[in-house]
């Protein structure tokens, strides 16, 4: 019999953050499952009493009883251990809830029951709750969840018996008892999903997590590659074995050295090599012979070199995959992870990060120099940094989700080139995005249909290094602001005037403050101040000036977040003035505050007061810049992501049996046009249509994978580039929000002179799109133009259809 939890378990001090997970219910509808929060009593009271007289009755097995505010307000107030109850939220709404109450005579059974608001019934709401509640109460010793349902309420019933998990029933009756082993038998599709993420973070634990480490190629002699990766091991406090390998040595950093691999006294997790190029394939070798888990090759004279060193290094990761190990590289510079669980220093990088809530993927290994040395001056700590070099195993996509369950990592940073997979990389961003941001750097042009694609997976695409780490420092320290309106605060009106332009060119805006903030202002301030916004002090403003104004600002419900700039005058107290500024940020840790302190030196130690830190930049504009981005963010993670709709009259197999015919390349008219009727799409030409025609394309990014693109024909697309773009699987919202993002969209709906046409019927045919070519990988391109724009009611016409399919019989996987 399993022991359950004492009740000083974590799970009983404090509200459980791994609990909070985004979902994704049977209709394709976006959620977010969490803990209830005793602030979510009112939230509650709204859920209760916007439920039928139906559900009530199913949920209290009998009479509609209605409930006391007071009583509905305590079910807020849970201990996450013997009681906890789990809400999946639609927008800000509790769209179903969950909770379990332990038995107290046997522990390791607990009651379970479920509310799902009528309006989101059939959806799919139970069914993912059981999967969360049932993964909760595993890890807190519960071996059973136990319901009682009413025999006529078979939606409840039709979850339990088809969910996969092991469930017992009573005897048919009124009410039938369910028992439901709270170990998973789970479908088979979320299973090969689940059992795909639970293998890629199994194969990176030797790699950063690893019990011993050997590094082939180390050197007696400092400042070189192989002597350093030794050295930092030592200095970065790896608790574990550290074998140097060189058969030419009895010594290096005063550990013994082994002629090889295989003579080492065990097997090591994870070996780094570091010989010439044309030695790394003997040494991978070696290390399969040896039993080695994980392999970092940060030899040089591979890929980049040419095809030879290309044709060699995807040989290498052949190799290492039949072998069953994991391979990094090769051109890296290694791997650090500064978790308590692992203190691996495996680089040669002169610069070490500090412990912090930051992990990096950097696909360039000197670069990565370059970013370590910045981040560390910067003061920014990092919990993890991979440099994937070639990346011709383990990819970026594979670390995030290593990165999306470490609880040491909050903030996310991507050097982005190319993907093996592109199609997991965006699904597994989108997955993790809402709950720990993503910041990119893409060394791609500065256009606005990559820059929509990472908005629409909700990865922060920055411009530069420089603007990248801007944006970590603010989102490791602080949180993003709930909207976009800023208080500056200053004491010197130039930069003031610097930063309010470069909020207007981030998405912020300046406004007015309240007229009880301009009060409180004035009590405080006057006449020393100007009680606008921004808020000038005057040079001769003081530390406590500065606390008041503050103070007053972010206790302003319009407005989100502070940019406070201090110039240096004659009698320059910064230390005064920083210390007054986390005092007021301390009170307030719901609304970010960034600064600027023009001219200062050592500002950065000055705002770090234990574990709170606010960030500081060299010039105003970079903090607006991050305010921005920080703003964006928050504001795609609030929006509801919209339902991939279950479109009608589609018939994927009747289209792979077509494809299954065609060679790769063009596909023929006649089958093209076959193919898109299989998904609801006619090919037929009406003629023109009262609006502009338009066109529909689907092409491969590097990055995203599919990608739908949809614009006006003639000059709007060609002159203008008023094409929208976003990637697939789209939903209803993301159909939607496409067509009306055009700067030509009025023409569509009648408002800029032009006659209204079938909107409607244009979003569908999107979504058919995107489900044709979720359905269909081994279409690489298609294009229906022209698209005729039909008056309302009358849909559209695809007057021309053209598809290619792909030579690549990959489709989308990484390297063979």
């Amino acid at each position: 019999m399993t022991t359950p939890p004492h009740p000083s378990h974590p799970a009983s001090r404090s509200y459980p953050e791994d609990l909070e997970r985004p979902g994704l219910v049977r209709t394709g509808r976006s959620t977010f499952v969490r803990p209830i929060r005793p602030e979510d009593a009112d939230r509650l009271v709204a859920f209760v009493g916007s439920l039928s007289r139906a559900t009530l009755a199913y949920r209290s097995l009998g009479p509609v009883v209605r409930a006391r505010d007071d009583v509905i307000r305590r079910g807020a107030h849970v201990d996450y251990l013997n009681e906890l109850a789990l809400v999946a939220l639609a927008g800000d709404d509790i769209a179903g809830l969950v909770r379990y109450t332990r038995d107290p005579e046997e522990p390791e059974h607990a009651e379970v029951t479920f509310t799902i608001r009528d309006d989101h019934q059939s959806e799919g709401f139970g069914r993912l709750l059981l999967e969360h509640i049932a993964a909760a109460a595993r890890t807190r010793g519960i071996r059973v969840l136990e319901a009682d349902v009413l025999a006529d309420n078979t939606r409840m019933i039709n979850v339990f018996l088809g969910s996969g998990y092991r469930v017992e029933a009573g005897p048919p009756g009124e009410i039938i008892h369910f028992e439901i082993a709270a170990d998973p038998q789970a479908q088979a599709v979320a299973r090969a999903e689940r059992r795909e993420h639970t293998a890629v973070r199994r194969s990176l634990r030797p790699l950063l997590e690893p019990r011993s480490v050997a590094v082939i190629g180390a050197n007696r002699s400092p400042l070189t590659i192989g002597h350093e990766i030794v050295a930092n091991l030592l200095r970065g406090g790896f608790g574990g074995s550290v074998f140097p390998v060189n058969p030419r040595a009895e010594h290096i950093a005063g550990l013994p050295a082994y002629p090889g691999v295989r003579d080492l006294p065990e097997p090591p997790d994870l070996a780094l090599v570091a010989v010439r190029a044309a030695a790394v394939p003997a040494a991978v070798r070696d290390c399969a012979e040896a039993g080695v888990k994980a392999v970092v090759v940060v030899s040089t004279g591979f890929g980049e070199a040419g095809a030879e060193g290309r044709s060699a290094e995807l040989e290498l990761a052949r190799f290492a995959r039949a072998s069953g190990m994991r391979l990094v590289g090769p051109n890296c510079m290694g791997v650090l992870n500064t978790t308590p669980a692992a203190r691996l220093a495996a680089t040669f990088s002169p610069a070490l990060p500090t412990p912090g809530r930051v992990a990096m993927s950097s696909q360039s290994g000197p670069l990565g120099l370059a970013v370590l040395d910045f981040a560390k001056r910067l003061r920014l700590g990092f919990s993890g940094f991979v440099s994937v070099g070639h990346a011709v195993d383990v990819s970026t996509d594979e670390l995030l989700q290593w990165w999306e369950e470490d609880p040491a990592t909050s903030v996310i940073l991507l050097h982005v080139e190319t993907f093996g997979d592109p199609r997991r990389f965006a699904r597994v961003a989108r997955r993790i995005a809402p709950r720990k941001p993503i910041v990119a750097v893409h060394p791609g042009p500065a256009d606005t249909a990559v820059s929509s694609l990472f908005a629409q997976s909700g990865v922060i695409r920055t411009r530069s290094l420089q603007e990248l780490f801007d944006v970590a420092l603010l989102l490791a320290h602080q949180p993003p602001p709930p909207g976009n309106r800023v208080a500056v605060i200053t004491n010197a009106g130039g930069p003031a005037a610097l930063t309010v332009g470069a909020c207007a060119a981030s998405g912020l805006c300046v406004p007015a403050l309240g007229e009880a903030t301009r009060q409180r202002l004035a009590d405080a301030l006057a006449p020393r101040a100007d009680l606008a916004n921004p808020i000038d002090l005057t040079p001769m403003a003081t530390a406590e000036h500065y606390r008041q104004a503050l103070d007053a600002v972010l206790a302003d419900d319009g407005i989100d977040a502070a940019v406070v700039l201090f110039m240096p005058p004659l009698a320059d107290k910064p230390d005064e003035v920083a210390s007054a500024i986390l005092d007021a940020a301390a009170a307030r840790p719901d609304k970010p505050v960034v600064t600027s302190f023009l001219g200062g030196a050592g500002v950065a130690d000055l705002l770090h007061r234990d574990a709170l830190v606010v960030p500081t930049y060299t010039f105003p504009e970079a903090a607006a810049a991050s305010l921005g981005h920080a703003a964006a963010y928050q504001a795609w993670r609030s929006t509801p992501a919209g339902v991939i709709p279950d479109l009608a009259d589609i018939d994927a197999e009747h289209a792979r049996s077509l494809l299954a015919g065609c060679a790769p390349g063009p596909v023929p008219a006649a089958v093209a046009a076959e193919l898109l009727a299989s998904y609801g799409i006619a090919v037929r030409d009406t003629g023109p249509g009262p609006g502009p025609d338009a066109f529909l394309s689907v092409g491969a990014d590097p990055v995203f994978g599919p990608v739908v693109s949809f614009g006006l024909t003639g000059d709007y697309a060609d002159l203008m580039a008023d094409v929208a773009h976003r990637v697939t699987p789209l939903s209803d919202r993301d159909a939607r929000e496409m067509i009306r993002s055009l700067r030509a969209a009025p023409l569509l709906d009648g408002r800029a002179g032009g006659r209204e046409v079938d909107l409607a019927a244009l979003e569908e045919t999107v979504l058919r799109i995107s489900a044709m070519v979720e359905d269909l990988p081994e279409i690489e391109a298609l294009e229906l133009r022209p698209v005729r724009l039909l008056p309302p009611g009358e849909g559209v016409a695809v007057a021309h259809a053209t598809i290619r399919l792909t030579d690549d019989t990959t489709t989308g996987g990484g390297p063979a």
